[in-house]
């Protein structure tokens, strides 16, 4: 299993030929079914392992299911999503009279990735020019950095990207993002100091004079207790309207996945005052539990445009149900 430590995942792994000795380099990473597994590790260890030791007894009754409820909460599922998993595994175990651990363990995950499968919703940035992509989130979620890979991922598909360094507050911000500028051959519209809004404006008129397909605009971190705080990023929002009427074509909210419930109310405020069109969830790779994907489609759906599960610059993808729920279970 590849890892994520020190090691860069960015590095294609060495295999070592038997006859020879000698290491040879292969050409490319793992593939990222194989990644995603590795960067759930921690969580299926912990969901994955203590599903199949609860489904031994090969019987959906009241003291499965209780123990599986407390399963599901402890794993950040929610009240909501927990209620509706077990609701729908009894009616299954009743129609399909699952009688085996892999029965039932295949009908959870059956009904965990239909639940998941609404906020599988692929981002289109071609349907407009430039697409401009507003990001938010608190200090930490890792929003600068999900820009930087963001800028990999829209290269790749052969779209010119423009930075905007909205978080004027935080020089350490603007400097990450120049770092990620430089790292893949981006424009980083930036000023000293200054207003946000400013900044990001100047962006698109930039991007607009020198055909750039995809502008992502960086905003300050801040906690959607900050009332004040808040209504400087609806400002952002305005302003930007502004420049392009009909942007941001998307607004990302940028969530680190190891808040858990947390993560929750942070959608919800920030969909009040910036309203959401997106989510980026990062840290899936650390001490996150998983489940607040769960939660999060009972009780405030809103599409999953891309998952973080490591420290590499490839290691922020598309969301898809079917994978992640199969790293989970598998």
């Amino acid at each position: 299993m590849f890892g994520f430590g020190k090691k860069s995942p960015d590095q294609a792994p060495v295999a070592t030929n038997n006859a020879t000795g000698q290491s040879t380099a292969t050409a490319s990473p793992a593939p990222w079914r194989l990644r995603l597994k590795a960067g759930l590790a921690r969580t299926r260890a912990q969901f994955g392992g203590k599903l199949k030791h609860l489904f031994a007894r090969g019987k959906v009754d009241d003291e499965l299911l209780e123990e599986l409820e407390t399963l599901l909460l402890g794993s950040d599922v929610g009240l909501d999503a927990t209620q509706h998993l077990l609701y729908h595994l009894r009616q299954r175990a009743r129609r399909d009279r699952l009688d085996s651990p892999a029965a039932i363990q295949r009908a959870l995950s059956e009904i965990f990735c239909e639940l998941l499968q609404p906020l599988e919703e692929a981002l289109d940035p071609r349907r407009h020019r430039p697409f401009i992509i507003m990001l938010a989130g608190v200090n930490g979620a890792g929003k600068t950095t999900s820009i930087g890979k963001l800028a990999k991922h829209f290269q790749a598909q052969g779209l010119s990207v423009l930075l905007a360094a909205g978080d004027t507050f935080r020089a350490a911000a603007r400097e990450q993002l120049q770092t990620w500028g430089e790292r893949n051959n981006v424009t980083v519209i930036a000023q000293q100091s200054g207003d946000p809004a400013a900044v990001i404006f100047d962006a698109i008129a930039a991007a607009r004079a020198r055909g750039i397909d995809v502008v992502l605009a960086d905003t300050a971190g801040r906690l959607p207790t900050q009332l004040h705080l808040m209504d400087e990023i609806a400002k952002v929002r305005r302003v930007i309207q502004k420049a392009e009427p009909t942007g941001p074509h998307e607004t990302l909210l940028v969530l680190d996945a190891t808040f858990g419930q947390n993560a929750v109310q942070q959608v919800m405020a920030f969909d009040k005052a910036i309203q959401v069109s997106g989510l980026v969830l990062t840290k899936l790779d650390g001490s996150a539990k998983g489940g607040v994907v769960a939660a999060i489609a009972r009780q405030c759906p809103k599409p999953v445009r891309f998952i973080g599960v490591g420290e590499g610059i490839d290691d922020l993808r598309p969301f898809v149900a079917r994978d992640f729920v199969d790293a989970l279970f598998e």
